[in-house]
């Protein structure tokens, strides 16, 4: 007798961002509702935050501290002023989520909410302030009208105050974002993690594992995917799949996403399948598919698709991979928010930084142009992997026709283009149909600031709704940009960059310091360049990364054609990504890392635009050899 039809339930868990859902249970539930399966989503990151961060749940941290042997200052701090926490916790947050907007002018004030430590930042920027402002530090920062930017900045600080006596009272590991990410960040042994889940359940550990039952109660599922896209979410996903295997063994649990994708290709450890009855790997529709019709007795599990499993009886992991095409990208199907509660999210401002507002303030439909990559070149990214390697686009009518239906179904126009480098073929396609369908959207994205990003182009775009561009300049060194093979010049990302800015779209640059062989004279005459490129009214915004090699790159594949050895690593049974290695140059990236990003933070504000850039080293680093007019002379060629 076949079995009944699968009921799936995909599952968010924490951490994640709380501005707008992660759209991997969106992507995954519109798709299998597209080949009729009965399938509901929940956000348990969401659920999580709003149940520690009520009255009861403030309640339940002062119990807890009332219990301790000992209090630092900061919970005492908390413990003192607790009466203003939990008077203030549910307006707070009632504001962040848009419903009562006026309440604004009295965070706005500063006498409100309580203030903890984290408002000690707000002195950081006590220069800046007396230079721009007249010494008033908000002003400077949101302008005189931006009342309800002041107030969401406050806000977040206060809640950030909160996260941080949850991590000293309740939960060492906590983090709005990186929750116990060092259990599962290039992890290789799965000890850590398994004692983690065999501790005693904590405060938070409990309230996760009551929003998991209710969400089971909900939907009554006989599959939960769990989709994890970073290590800060791995920790959170073990418990939800234990407590749902506690509850019922019967419920198939599946776990995927990028985390898994990038960090457990190599997987042998088998206690995983302690909690998780199948791991996928790459794009999840084919896999999904295969899963289900072998759950419903009409695949045997010889003829899976990129899927782990231990099989019963067995104490070792085992790899199945059927070959069969992926489903295109064309036809995946809408994403869908149903089930998700739209109207609960925390539109927070935590960076001043201009783009990186963009990911926590409001909320975003997250939508992929194409799957993977077009150049898939870079030496630094994971081109091995499929969510790079594997490309394939939508058409512009197909894309116009999801927008359409997702702005129905959520009422909200913003759109946040998500991949690693949208096409310009394909992005001018789509501001065409957006422009004739006259389509009232506002959209971002990340792209390679390549030549074909014209100025009539970039205003093209503009015109379509597009209202912000991200992009690689990367370590901003053409010698290193073409080692590291960018494709792309210091003088053309001026050129694109220039145009963009001016037709009116934010430009945010992501920088990269400690690439191999990178010398501190590099590093000078990079941020020589990031200098200019403000001056000229190039960018608006940027931040400085440091390298990291990853086994799936050509850095981590090559080492050799980099100039750079490995450092030997423990063998894995569980996660692999990170890697170290030893460069020649013997360059201190770590002590250059804190000027540079000191001088970014005020290029954004228009501060020390003129100045030397050895000011920004407490030590001594080179005069730069860029021209002091290099930028300039791009800027009026070609």
């Amino acid at each position: 007798m076949p079995a009944a039809p699968s009921r799936v339930l995909s599952l968010i868990p924490p951490m994640t961002q709380l501005n707008t859902p992660y759209p991997s249970t969106a992507y995954l539930t519109g798709f299998l509702r597209s080949r009729g399966v009965h399938a509901a989503q929940a956000d348990l990151a969401l659920a999580l935050i709003l149940e520690l961060l009520s009255r009861p749940g403030l309640q339940a941290v002062r119990a807890g501290i009332d219990a301790l042997p000992e209090r630092s200052g900061l919970v005492q701090g908390f413990v003192d002023t607790f009466d203003d926490y939990l008077a203030t916790i549910e307006p707070t947050l009632a504001f962040l989520q848009g419903r009562d907007a006026t309440l604004a002018h009295r965070i706005a004030s500063r006498g409100l909410l309580p203030e903890g430590p984290r408002f000690a930042t707000l002195e950081d920027y006590a220069d800046a302030s007396d230079a721009e402002a007249g010494g008033d530090t908000l002003a400077w920062a949101f302008g005189a009208l931006g009342v309800q930017d002041r107030a969401r900045h406050l806000a977040t600080l206060y809640l950030n105050d909160i996260a941080d006596v949850l991590k000293a009272a309740v939960d060492p590991r906590f983090e709005f974002v990186r929750y116990a990410e060092s259990l599962a960040m290039s992890q290789p042994s799965f000890d850590p993690l398994a004692a983690a889940l065999a501790a005693p359940p904590n405060l938070v550990d409990g309230t996760l594992r009551r929003l998991t039952l209710q969400a089971l109660a909900q939907h009554r599922p006989s599959v939960v995917l769990l989709s994890v896209p970073f290590p800060g979410a791995a920790y959170s996903a073990f418990r939800i799949a234990q407590a749902i295997k506690a509850h019922d063994p019967a419920i198939v649990t599946v776990l995927g996403g990028g985390w898994v994708n990038t960090e457990l290709r190599e997987l042998k450890e088998p206690r995983v399948f302690d909690f998780f009855d199948f791991v996928t790997l790459d794009a999840g529709e084919r896999p999904l598919l295969a899963l289900l019709d072998h759950l419903q007795g009409r695949r045997s599990a010889q003829r899976l698709v990129r899927t782990y499993l231990r099989p019963a009886g067995s104490g070792e992991v085992r790899y199945v991979n059927f070959a069969e095409p992926e489903v295109a990208f064309d036809d995946v199907g809408t994403p869908t928010w149903d089930g998700l509660p739209l109207d609960r999210y925390l539109s927070l401002l935590d960076m001043l930084n201009p783009m990186h507002r963009l990911w926590s303030d409001g909320r975003w439909n997250k939508l992929t142009v194409a799957h993977g990559c077009y150049w898939k070149k870079c030496s630094f990214c994971d081109v091995s992997l499929d969510y790079i390697a594997r490309y394939d686009a939508a058409t512009a009518q197909t894309l116009c026709d999801r927008i359409e239906a997702i702005v129905a179904e959520t009422g909200q126009t913003g759109f946040h283009f998500v991949d690693e480098a949208a096409p310009p073929k394909s992005l001018k396609a789509l501001a065409a149909e957006i422009r004739r369908r006259r389509l009232a959207i506002s959209w971002w994205g990340n792209i390679r600031f390549e030549k074909t990003f014209t100025p009539q182009l970039c205003h093209e775009l503009a015109d379509s709704g597009c209202i912000a561009i991200s992009g690689g300049l990367e370590v901003a060194s053409d010698r290193l940009l073409a080692l590291m093979k960018k494709g792309v010049s210091v003088d053309q990302v001026a050129r694109v960059t220039r145009g963009f800015s001016q037709a009116g779209v934010l430009v945010h640059a992501y920088l990269m310091y400690g690439f191999p062989t990178q010398t501190v004279q590099d590093t000078v005459d990079a941020l020589e360049l990031v200098r200019q490129l403000f001056v000229n009214g190039c960018l608006q915004s940027g931040f400085w990364h440091r390298f990291t090699c990853t086994v799936h790159s050509p850095v981590g594949l090559d080492p050799a054609a980099y100039g750079v050895t490995l450092v030997p690593q423990p063998v894995s049974t569980f996660g692999r990504n990170d890697i170290g290695f030893v460069d020649p140059t013997g360059t201190d990236h770590d002590a250059l890392g804190a000027g540079l990003k000191k001088a970014l933070y005020n290029y954004m504000h228009g501060i020390g635009l003129e100045d030397d850039v050895r000011v920004w080293f407490p030590f001594t680093v080179p005069k730069t050899k860029v021209a002091r007019r290099r930028i300039e002379r791009a800027l009026a060629g070609p």
